[in-house]
């Protein structure tokens, strides 16, 4: 029913850590944060699917989904971004897909695919350390 103060304590500092992460982050390390928030969602829904935890299984993937829509699609520039925006927006786009197919199956093989398919973009974006194009950095 209650939650100690130490659960408490440490969850507040979580949250303290994260928001000082973001607030002093550059574009090039907001991506980077997003890719880890993704990865932490993708893990978390297929530990509720083989947990039987469908509640939690629903919010991981929907955290997922909106990391993907909102923070990696919503900020391409396709006009100016050419292929290479319009192909991470396809991707993203067939990711959210998958997902949505995962969630409605409980299928733990989708939620792999996904992260199969976005490690290559997450780790070529570490790399490029912020020397990326303006067009693939959030506003």
């Amino acid at each position: 029913m209650f939650t100690s103060v130490s659960s408490r304590s440490a969850s507040a500092y979580k949250r303290v850590g994260i928001e000082t992460s973001v607030d002093n982050a550059d574009p090039h390390k907001l991506v980077v944060l997003l890719f880890d928030a993704l990865y932490q969602a993708l893990g978390g829904a297929r530990l509720a699917i083989q947990g039987g935890d469908i509640p939690a299984k629903c919010k991981h993937i929907n955290h997922a989904v909106r990391i993907l829509e909102e923070g990696l699609i919503a900020p391409l520039n396709l006009e100016e971004g050419g292929e290479l925006a319009s192909n991470l927006h396809a991707l993203y786009t067939y990711c959210v897909q998958r997902l949505t197919i995962a969630n409605i199956r409980n299928d733990i093989g989708i939620i792999e695919e996904v992260q199969r398919v976005m490690e290559p973009v997450s780790s070529g974006w570490k790399q490029i350390n912020g020397k990326g194009p303006a067009y693939l950095q959030p506003v």
